[in-house]
């Protein structure tokens, strides 16, 4: 017998090479626990009842570059308080930090507060908005993008949207429907694309 022989017997049997596939996604296992019972860390509850400031929704969908739906998409969003205050001033009942899955319609919500303006690099003031962070199958990096609202007079001299080409900025504004529901779809490639920032 010789020693190729008696490595590849020893090293057992050749199954090929293992198919490629796509990374993840990974998420219920313990970032999004609930289809399994597990407790949560984060939901789509960021501020609770009680907390100062107006109180919104923002509901919406994702989808893919050929316009169907992600169904397995988990979005996190991190904010500040009503008066652009982060969590580390101790608001009680509010976290700044939430965390949704895709539905099987690929639909996501949150439960917040309108965030007040913050103040940015050099003291320049930030259009209130919401920090978003959008994670899916086969997508190695995070996709991080913006969430600003309908209406804001602070949208025009936001030094973070002003950095986006004219004609996308849209792609960043959550739209308020009859119901006082704030929509905000995100698009990961094709028309209508969702501007991305570098992560």
């Amino acid at each position: 017998m010789t020693t190729e022989t008696q490595a590849r017997q020893a090293a057992g049997p050749d199954f090929g090479i293992t198919p490629s596939q796509t990374i993840g996604p990974f998420f219920a296992y313990a970032l999004t626990p609930r289809a399994y019972g597990g407790p949560e860390l984060a939901t789509e509850q960021v501020a609770g009842e009680g907390v100062e400031g107006e109180r919104i929704r923002i509901e919406g969908h994702v989808y893919d570059g050929d316009g169907a739906v992600v169904i397995d998409a988990m979005i996190e969003i991190w904010q500040a308080d009503a008066r652009g205050r982060f969590n580390t001033s101790g608001n009680a009942g509010f976290s700044g930090f939430g965390r949704a899955e895709a539905t099987a319609e690929g639909g996501f919500h949150f439960e917040t507060i309108r965030p007040g303006a913050i103040e940015g690099p050099g003291g320049t003031m930030q259009a209130p908005h919401l920090s978003v962070s959008v994670f899916a199958r086969g997508i190695l990096v995070r996709l991080a993008t913006r969430i600003y609202f309908e209406g804001e007079p602070g949208n025009a001299a936001d030094p973070v949207l002003a950095l986006v080409p004219a004609e996308r900025r849209e792609t960043l504004i959550a739209k308020r429907d009859e119901n006082g529901v704030y929509r905000f779809d995100i698009r990961l490639q094709g028309e209508g694309e969702t501007a991305f920032f570098a992560a």
